[in-house]
């Protein structure tokens, strides 16, 4: 099988508001708008994909069709600073203050209205103990 693209569809109540949120905050624009999905791109990373689907819509599954939960959506940025001065500015809860990870991120945990979490990370150098479990060449720099 060879995989073109995949990329997140978040079942949520309302579609119009969570998507709003990602293009407000998160700087993504809209490829596709319909009252029941939505589907966004990072207007800084075209591979970088999300969309939104009406929960309870005729096309998921009907024993399926509930809101996303357990859900941690991770975005790696180049300021992460920027982004947390930001997001505190916006009024967006913080749950995770900004931080350094001796595994190699300076991250913190933000959320969207439909309670999904995100994790805004710059990879950062792990320590010596993290290093040695990262695969050959992947290291955080």
């Amino acid at each position: 099988m060879k995989i073109t693209s995949a990329y997140p569809v978040l079942m949520v109540d309302d579609v119009t508001a969570s998507a709003a949120f990602y293009v407000r905050h998160l700087s993504f624009k809209p490829l596709f708008e319909a009252d029941w999905y939505v589907h966004l791109q990072s207007s800084d990373a075209p591979s970088v994909n999300l969309a939104f689907v009406q929960s309870g819509h005729a096309t998921i599954p009907a024993g399926a069709r509930t809101r996303a939960t357990g859900m941690l959506l991770n975005f790696e940025v180049e300021d992460v600073d920027e982004i947390y001065v930001q997001a505190l500015a916006n009024g967006l809860p913080v749950l995770l203050s900004l931080r350094d990870e001796a595994f190699g991120q300076r991250h913190f945990i933000t959320q969207d209205p439909n309670g999904v979490l995100i994790d805004i990370i710059k990879p950062i150098p792990p320590s010596a103990a993290f290093a040695a479990q990262y695969s050959a060449g992947e290291v955080p720099q």
